[in-house]
């Protein structure tokens, strides 16, 4: 399964790389996170395998996550005509996933995030699961951003609204 979602965030480019680059961001913008912790490498950095706990009502998922692409490895001073590129791969609980992020630059305090997203599964339940409810999983990554925006722009933060 495939799907891409976007969104626009009123903030520079620079900005919205670095907070999304920033474990120590994370808790305030994705929902139901437990726990994202490195098991090798440094947090944010390429190559870096992380744990990664995530409950959603009475579900939790465990995966780990690994950084496969960061450019630029500096998210200062970002070149006007670059593209930055986050990539991961996720594992666990019957599913495969990749996640790869462009950050583009649409003006001075603009940016445009868009989100390739594809999953794969294994096992009778998790290939249920992605068979009856495809949409379930665009809508969470939607909301993520959602989430994420609503941070970078006005500082929510989904700890604090979260039921």
């Amino acid at each position: 399964m495939k799907y891409t979602v976007s969104i626009e965030i009123a903030q520079p480019r620079e900005k919205v790389a670095q907070l999304l680059a920033d474990p120590a961001q994370l808790p305030y913008w994705l929902r139901g996170l437990v726990v994202h912790q490195p098991l090798s490498g440094e947090h944010g950095q390429l190559g870096t395998k992380s744990r990664v706990v995530l409950r959603t009502g009475q579900q939790t998922m465990e995966a780990v996550e690994t950084i496969t692409r960061r450019e630029p490895a500096d998210l200062r001073e970002i070149p006007k005509s670059s593209v930055v590129h986050f990539e991961r791969e996720i594992v666990g609980g019957g599913m495969w996933s990749a996640a790869r992020e462009r950050l583009t630059e649409l003006g001075p305090a603009a940016t445009l995030w868009e989100s390739e997203n594809e999953y794969r599964f294994s096992g009778v339940v998790m290939k249920l699961v992605g068979l009856l409810m495809p949409g379930a999983f665009r809508k969470q990554s939607l909301q993520h951003m959602q989430d994420f925006k609503a941070f970078a722009e006005q500082g929510k933060d989904v700890r604090e609204t979260a039921g």
